[in-house]
């Protein structure tokens, strides 16, 4: 079978992945997206574009809460290109806290309304996460190549992915592989930056009770509003990579979502685990690294929130465009070793 040729490979269908190849498709490069199919972190999250909170949460500063959230006003222009709906319903922190996290909110700059329960941040919002990553994978249609990657090695004029049987040539590739170790074939530096994204098991479970009308959230965790339910998440447990559910941690999620929606939590509960990829300093890894490589990984768990961003500015990178504040943020090489 003849090999085949395009511009540009995206190894990954995470939502970084397909973020940035629907971005490069609507730009009308020729692109590829090789993916096996199997669920991942993004499409069992709860799809949190929550700018507030997050940093509040994370303890951010006001640089890290202006750039989430820079990162969630492109929402509503991806989400319109790409046949994305958006849940614009504030979410609310509820809690004894409920002051403390006001005024934190405030401080950053971020809008905050004080509620009868507690706290309404208006610039946080949500979507159905595996309902918008099925959308973004089947806009791609036949681009999509369902397969893993068993090998890179280069060519005379760009790379050649083995995946699975089938040849591909093209210019450039894109490694949007989450936590998964180094393909073999890719360079040295490639691989010591795939080396560097650190894993955090998350759990989140699913009831078909519905809890609540929009995103509730307080110490311990949150719920948020499903299709088909409530969802109630989230751990994190920085270095861990398996898939194992926590008997310990559905218990104290459980605790959490009663003392938030005020609603006894039937115990058939659906633990979904998965992992994603952090870096050391918090932001994706996410732009050129030579050779017609380019990564776009580690977006912690704001993969949601950052996935326009981050097509942008891989995107960016590949058609050469300058360079701007998110790009330096978010370039890869700021963590690759230094010269001799």
């Amino acid at each position: 079978m003849a090999d085949i040729s395009c511009d540009i490979v995206v190894v990954g269908a995470g939502v970084l992945g397909l973020c940035v190849a629907n971005e490069l498709a609507a730009r009308g490069r020729d692109v590829r997206v090789v993916d096996p199919g199997r669920a991942n972190a993004s499409s069992i999250a709860a799809g949190m574009i929550a700018p507030a909170f997050e940093t509040v949460l994370d303890g951010g500063d006001a640089e890290r809460g202006a750039l989430l959230r820079d990162a969630a006003a492109l929402w509503p222009a991806f989400a319109a290109r790409f046949g994305l709906t958006l849940d614009r319903t504030p979410a609310e922190w509820r809690g004894p806290e409920a002051g403390m996290i006001h005024a934190r909110l405030a401080a950053l700059g971020f809008e905050a309304t004080r509620t009868a329960g507690g706290v309404a941040a208006p610039e946080d919002m949500r979507l159905e996460a595996g309902a918008s990553l099925q959308a973004l994978s089947e806009r791609l249609g036949p681009r999509r190549i369902g397969a893993g990657v068993d090998r890179l090695a280069r060519h005379e004029s760009g790379w050649r992915i083995d995946a699975g049987g089938t040849g591909i040539r093209a210019t450039r590739v894109i490694m949007a592989t989450g936590v998964a170790l180094a393909v073999p074939g890719l360079p040295h530096l490639a691989s010591s930056l795939i080396a560097t994204v650190r894993p955090i098991k998350g759990q989140i479970g699913w009831t078909a009770d519905v809890l609540t009308d929009r995103v509730l959230r307080g110490p311990g965790g949150y719920v948020a509003p499903a299709a088909d339910g409530t969802l109630i998440g989230a751990t994190m447990v920085e270095g861990a990579r398996d898939l194992a559910v926590d008997p310990a941690a559905s218990d104290r999620l459980l605790a959490m979502a009663q003392v938030l929606t005020g609603h006894g939590i039937a115990p058939a509960v659906q633990w979904r685990v998965g992992v994603r990829g952090g870096s050391a300093d918090g932001l994706p890894i996410a732009g050129p690294i030579g050779d017609g490589l380019h990564l776009a990984l580690a977006p912690r768990r704001n993969g949601w929130l950052l996935g326009p961003m981050v097509a942008r500015v891989v995107a960016d990178g590949i058609e050469g465009r300058p360079r701007d504040r998110y790009a330096t943020a978010f370039d890869p090489l700021r963590f690759s070793p230094p010269a001799d």
